[in-house]
């Protein structure tokens, strides 16, 4: 499969010292007979029976036995390729999944192939967690390894592998993300008026704005705050800076709360809480007629969305007599490919050395450019064992200059 999706190699560029940007994704199956076999790389190594992926396979078959996600992706290099050309940065964009085709394995050949040396990786996940940090940095860790990297040298630093690849830093507080999920929720609520014929102004004050994310488990959430703030504390930041927006917008600032969705696992391992259909059925039960959901852990609208917001809660939402209007996700809108532009820029002037201050909005400031040592483990404290990108496992000073002292169990 071709994965250069955009231009040739070139010799120099302001991006300089990278070469080359890598999307890095989840991956979700294309025709229905890919689902079982997707299934089973995702669950790989984690017990899971094979009757239940079946039971979750039906998930798909709603949607032709195909993911959103590859579209989306899609969708999503073409606008950062436009946002690169308008500013005359001529790299190429090649893209790889974790867990489907296009795989990442080969798109690292295919990029050392073409020549390039130096690939900063953008990971479709906003936030730091075990999942979406630490798990893309081993799996790119042992893709290297494929290409020829030692166990002790994951990133390629000594040209085992052809070819070094650097993360991105998380962007979840980057103001293009917020700005996005912002106007996306301002444009739900202007439809949610349309809906229930109630001015929007009167709305925000009877119509809650419900975030959803992903749940995880307790442990995960824990380990994603040993080092950092944690993936809740992520998320809540988010909310209030995105609802701080659409009061800025409208002069009413709405209740906002934060909700969980995707919850598996077994019943007897505890994951983040409250789950968005029982949200729905407490605030009903408390006489609310009408409300907005806003996917905010999610970049763009995947199975999670397509399934559990628009397919069950909707379901929920109707019967218990709730309008519920979901807000669009960041997707392809221009703040948000603007903004992680932005950060690639910042992240190529870091890298020449230069004095470039990272940009975020709200008080959690920026994550460091390489994750600390014991940060975003699945459990805090217990180091996987397995080699991993981008990041430090020296204790000390990281890459932002923030002080990183607290003592870790990483190797």
């Amino acid at each position: 499969m071709m994965l250069d999706v955009t231009s040739a190699p070139t010799t120099t560029s302001s991006l300089a010292p990278y070469d080359a940007v890598l999307l890095l994704s989840f991956g979700g199956p294309e025709k229905p007979e890919d689902v079982l076999p997707f299934m089973r790389n995702v669950t790989r190594g984690k017990g899971i029976p094979e009757e239940r992926l079946i039971e979750v396979s039906q998930h798909y078959a709603l949607f032709g036995g195909k993911s959103p996600i590859n579209d989306q992706n899609r969708a999503l290099i073409a606008a950062l390729r436009d946002e690169l050309d308008e500013r005359e940065l001529d790299v190429p964009i090649f893209w790889g999944n974790r867990n489907w085709e296009p795989f990442t394995d080969a798109a690292l050949q295919s990029l050392r192939d073409a020549g390039h040396q130096r690939v900063l990786a953008v990971v479709t996940s906003a936030y730091g967690s075990f999942s979406g940090c630490r798990q893309y940095r081993e799996h790119l860790a042992a893709s290297l390894r494929e290409l020829g990297a030692a166990d002790t040298d994951p990133t390629g630093d000594q040209g085992t592998a052809g070819v070094r690849v650097d993360k991105l830093r998380h962007y979840f507080n980057n103001p293009g993300f917020v700005r996005a999920n912002a106007d996306a929720v301002i444009e739900a609520y202007v439809a949610l008026a349309e809906q229930t014929g109630t001015p929007v102004t009167a709305l925000l004050s009877e119509a809650p704005l419900l975030f959803v994310t992903h749940s995880i488990p307790l442990a995960m959430e824990a380990g994603s705050g040993a080092r950092r703030p944690s993936y809740v504390t992520q998320h809540q930041e988010v909310a209030r800076e995105v609802a701080a927006l659409v009061a800025e917008r409208f002069g009413v600032a709405p209740e906002h709360t934060l909700a969980f969705c995707s919850r598996s696992g077994p019943p007897q391992q505890p994951w983040l809480e409250p789950d968005i259909n029982d949200v729905l059925t407490e605030r009903a039960g408390a006489g609310v007629r009408s409300v907005v959901m806003s996917p905010i852990g999610f970049v763009s609208d995947h199975m999670e969305v397509a399934f559990d917001l628009d397919t069950e809660a909707m379901a929920t939402a109707r019967d218990l007599g709730i309008t519920a209007v979901r807000a669009g996700s960041a997707s392809t809108r221009t703040p948000f490919v603007s903004g992680l532009v932005d950060m690639i820029v910042e992240r190529a002037a870091r890298e020449r050395g230069e004095d470039v201050e990272p940009v975020t909005v709200g008080d959690l400031g920026p994550w460091p450019d390489r994750c600390a040592a014991g940060c975003c483990f699945q459990r805090a404290g217990q180091d996987t064992g397995i080699p991993a990108t981008a990041g430090s496992d020296q204790v000390g000073r990281d890459d932002a200059g923030r002080d990183d002292t607290q003592e870790t169990t990483t190797r």
